[in-house]
């Protein structure tokens, strides 16, 4: 399913980067009195009373700037806005409103969005006055809230979640005997061969049901049948011309990533052969990893390469080497062009969403895992022994384990490691993600 997004907007300083954390309750943005700070865009997944949304923070908007780097961000900005399920618009309680102010609820108005108007830094009763001096903006009626302190944040969450569009599921229903078709995401960054890789797996599919638009603006869902199995691609291509500057286009391809692997079993994350590994590549992979997708990677336009017989070797050491927390992950070189073993994709990702749906006997993970524990147990800490009794398997995808211990916050994170690498060692799960839980011997859930 696809999760409703929240984007953050507002001038530059008055605090968009502290709620963005304070919402989270951990801190990923930075937070800095210099205005410009937050240009890269933040995107994290967020949650308040049962309810999911993507929250975006967005750079300081300064209207009609002749300041190149300042246009970008604002550009960037827009983006995430024409994007976005609702505008969250922060402003600053201790100053009066500005003229950007103005002009940024003007295009909020125009763009139709809903929208939230949070004036930041009243962290007090005396100060909830200075909130009547924005109702002049427009319609809509301003909340006052401190980021900093939290004060009325909770009650901003209320009324942000309150607007959300609902979430479905996808796919129609289907009878019971017939196999439920597996989401299979294809992300990447621009003119890396995206819809060049569906349109060869559609071509080499055995039956094609139907063409239907996805979710996912100026996408294209396919479904079709390979050998049996249906499958729904999930295509991420659809980027608007009108975006003017490499930054801008990673970024609308990141939102557009966002949404397709959210609804995905599978994420099959793009490369392109003849350019470098980049930095987006791996956010795509981590937010698969978030999102509980499996995963692997396709390294396309792999007849342009010069190579012998240990090019593909090498290139596959080199990913892993990069990137040690996907080396569970699979690697595909194919080419989109030639159709050179791009029909893989689907058998690869057919394996992996059964890898994902597997499930151990309780049994069968004691006498093999716990074993290993015991050859090598978690070590003392402040003379305090830790004794791991046994392990299930959770109902829940991904492959999640629960492991019963005497004291479980004192299980370091190498070990949780060590443990996670046993399981795949003994059990596989190849190309998906394994979660592990320890929880209170004789404390269950």
């Amino acid at each position: 399913m696809s999760l409703p997004i929240v984007c953050i907007v507002g001038r530059p300083n008055v605090g968009k980067s502290t709620l963005f954390n304070r919402i989270l309750q951990r801190r990923l943005a930075v937070v800095d009195p210099t205005p410009g700070v937050t240009r890269d865009r933040h995107y994290a997944t967020a949650e308040w009373a049962n309810r999911h949304f993507v929250l975006i923070d967005t750079g300081g908007l300064v209207m009609n700037s002749g300041v190149q780097v300042q246009q970008e961000i604002t550009a960037q900005a827009e983006l995430a806005i024409a994007e976005s399920d609702l505008v969250l618009f922060v402003l600053d309680g201790l100053t009066p409103p500005h003229s950007d102010d103005q002009t940024i609820m003007r295009q909020l108005l125009r763009s139709g969005k809903p929208a939230v108007v949070a004036v930041n830094k009243i962290d007090s009763e005396p100060r909830d006055l200075n909130i009547y001096d924005f109702t002049r903006l427009g319609p809509i009626e301003p909340f006052g809230i401190s980021a900093l302190s939290g004060r009325a944040v909770g009650d901003l969450l209320e009324l942000i979640v309150a607007r959300l569009p609902s979430v479905d599921p996808d796919g129609e229903d289907r009878a019971e005997s017939e196999a439920p078709p597996i989401h299979l995401a294809i992300v990447g960054r621009p003119n890396v061969g995206k819809s060049s890789l569906v349109n060869q797996l559609v071509g080499e599919a055995r039956m094609i049901v139907s063409p239907s638009p996805g979710t996912t603006r100026d996408a294209i869902d396919t479904s079709l049948d390979f050998e049996g199995q249906p499958f729904v691609l999930i295509d991420t291509a659809g980027l608007r011309k009108k975006a003017r500057v490499q930054d801008q286009l990673e970024f609308y391809t990141a939102l557009r990533s966002i949404r397709a692997i959210q609804r995905a079993d599978v994420v099959c994350v793009l490369l392109d052969a003849a350019q470098e590994l980049g930095v987006q590549d791996f956010k795509i992979a981590e937010a698969a990893v978030e999102a509980g997708a499996g995963l692997f990677f396709g390294v396309n336009k792999w007849d342009l390469i010069e190579k012998d017989t240990a090019t593909a070797g090498a290139y596959a050491i080199d990913l892993r080497d990069r990137a040690l927390t996907f080396a569970w992950a699979p690697v595909l070189f194919l080419s989109a062009l030639t159709g050179q073993r791009a029909g893989r994709a689907l058998a690869m990702a057919q394996t992996i969403a059964a890898e994902r749906r597997k499930r151990i006997p309780t049994p069968l993970i004691n006498d093999t895992v716990l074993a290993d524990i015991g050859a090598k147990p978690p070590p003392a800490i402040q003379g305090r022994f830790i004794q791991i009794n046994y392990i299930t398997q959770s109902p829940e995808t991904p492959p999640t384990f629960v492991a019963f211990c005497n004291h479980p916050e004192l299980i370091a994170e190498p070990y949780q490691r060590f443990v996670t690498n046993r399981l795949r060692e003994r059990f596989g799960f190849v190309g998906v993600p394994i979660r592990l839980r320890f929880r209170k011997k004789g404390k269950r859930g």
